[in-house]
């Protein structure tokens, strides 16, 4: 092993440890990640609700492009995991180069698709063409697809270090990424004048001075989009060359880039079905927010809002789902399954202790955080943008207990390769309960967007207790690769 790689022994020695070791960092990229989107929805709530409502509707067909891209590297996460743990330590290095070469090659076709259909695809989801929302939404959107290929190469990179073991790699670049997109932001958006982040660093003259002297307003939303797709391109870049310099561990070849069709074929059997499950949930969240849209643009930014608070939770919550999927992966690879099982009780244990916490503190100051994002002056819409996504707070809040239990499970699942399985138990949530009931309360019963927020919280508490049922069975545990004679477990 490399003096200069970084990953952690999961296989053997104390597991509680080694898996915070490894989960922490991945934990630490998903809150720095949910910086990009705070970042952009505060900065864009300065222009007003029907900006936000635009990132709102933009971020559905956005989740759907990281949802591919993400459900993809998957797979490149679990072959290499498994066949780190074990001893197939050259496959491991393959599998890298294959999941590069395919990806980039479908994140290619996506970007063109996705750029040309933008404008059918917000309308879809409720955009109604020809209205602010909508047109900012477009210019959003197609900034982001110009930019696809960056952004997947960092899901790769991320997901290959992760399989191998080493979650501080991609840390460090997510925070340097992260901070670029923030300096960025409020000068892209809102130009020199009236920015108040030159206030807050004492030079209010200078100001003045820049917007005489260039004239720059901002670009709106569109600064939003240039400042994420340039941030993350920068990370991606980075992480690229630390891959091929064997800076991580894993050591691809140029000759592993050259596709082989047996390779591809795993990635496309293991990660295709969390791409689709991806996707679905990225088209069932469209069709939420359509859902939503018939309360109005006001529920819509409120939402908007919220989804972003809520990622807060989620994504920590699938920080440690991956975690756990690496160490299942290796684990299960070493032929030792009762401390994979030992690893998803531990992590779903610590997800729901710290959701309890988080979500105790929350609780009282609704308003207030949903306020935070958006400029409210007295009355009128913006208002309204806070009292409906304080609602979601107090109705949602205490169900994201069981959506931490239910998102490790499905680690579980996804780290012994059946990928196949959690798919079918995360569309169960979103396609069986949520949206049905959520149309359901809002549309037929006449609750309004406050139906919707009871549609989530019931759609998390009863797929976190099929997908925990199904877990404690304990047929899901089969690897899929063999294990190798010349390394032995936790070597």
């Amino acid at each position: 092993m490399s003096k200069r790689d970084r990953s952690v022994n999961v296989t053997d020695g104390a597991l509680f440890k080694p898996l915070v070791v490894l989960s922490a960092p991945i934990v630490g990229s998903q809150v720095l990640n949910v910086g990009y989107n705070l970042a952009d929805t505060y900065w864009v709530g300065r222009l007003g609700a029907d900006a936000v409502a635009a990132l709102s509707y933009a971020w559905v067909i956005v989740f759907l492009m990281v949802s591919v891209g993400g459900g993809l590297t998957v797979a490149g996460t679990i072959l290499v995991s498994q066949n780190k743990g074990a001893g197939n330590l050259l496959e491991s290095h393959h599998v890298a180069g294959q999941t590069l070469s395919f990806v980039t090659l479908v994140a290619a076709v996506f970007g063109v698709v996705g750029y040309l259909t933008t404008p059918w695809l917000l309308a879809l989801v409720g955009a109604t063409p020809g209205t602010d929302p909508h047109t900012y939404a477009v210019q959003y959107t197609r900034i982001v697809f110009l930019g696809v290929v960056f952004m997947f190469w960092f899901f790769i990179f991320d997901a290959l270090s992760r399989g191998w073991g080493d979650t501080r790699t991609p840390l460090y670049l997510m925070a340097i990424s992260v901070a670029i997109n923030v300096v960025l932001d409020p000068f892209l958006i809102l130009g020199f004048a009236d920015n108040p982040v030159f206030a807050w660093v004492g030079l209010s003259g200078l100001e003045g001075t820049l917007h005489a002297a260039t004239g720059f307003e901002g670009f709106g939303v569109i600064g939003a989009a240039v400042a994420t797709v340039f941030s993350r391109a920068t990370a991606a870049g980075v992480g690229l060359y630390l891959l091929f310099s064997g800076r991580v561990g894993l050591e691809p070849s140029l000759s592993d880039l050259w596709l082989d069709r047996g390779t591809v074929y795993k990635i496309v059997d293991i990660g295709g079905p969390t791409a689709l499950e991806q996707s679905l949930r990225a088209v069932g969240i469209g069709a939420l927010t359509a859902i939503i849209a018939l309360a109005g643009d006001d529920a819509v930014a409120a939402y908007g809002i919220v989804n972003r608070l809520s990622s807060l939770m989620f994504l920590p919550a699938l920080g440690l789902a991956r975690g756990t999927e690496t160490v299942v992966g290796q684990n299960l690879g070493a032929d030792q399954i009762d401390r994979a099982k030992r690893a998803v009780l531990m992590s779903g244990a610590m997800v729901v202790s710290v959701f309890a916490v988080v979500i105790a503190l929350a609780y009282p100051f609704a308003e207030s955080i949903v306020g935070f994002f958006i400029a409210v002056d007295g009355g009128g819409a913006e208002r309204s943008v806070v009292e409906i996504g304080a609602a979601y707070i107090a109705i949602a809040g205490p169900a994201y207990l069981f959506l931490g239990a239910f998102q490790i499970a499905l680690g579980g699942f996804r780290g012994s390769g059946s990928t196949k399985l959690a798919m079918a138990f995360s569309i169960q949530e979103l396609w069986l309960y949520r949206i049905p009931i959520a149309y359901v309360l809002l549309a037929w019963v006449g609750m309004g967007v406050t139906g919707v927020w009871y549609a989530v919280a019931a759609s998390y508490v009863l797929s976190a207790l099929t997908t925990c049922g199904w877990f404690l069975r304990g047929t899901w545990t089969e690897g899929v690769v063999e294990r190798g004679p010349d390394v032995a477990p936790g070597d």
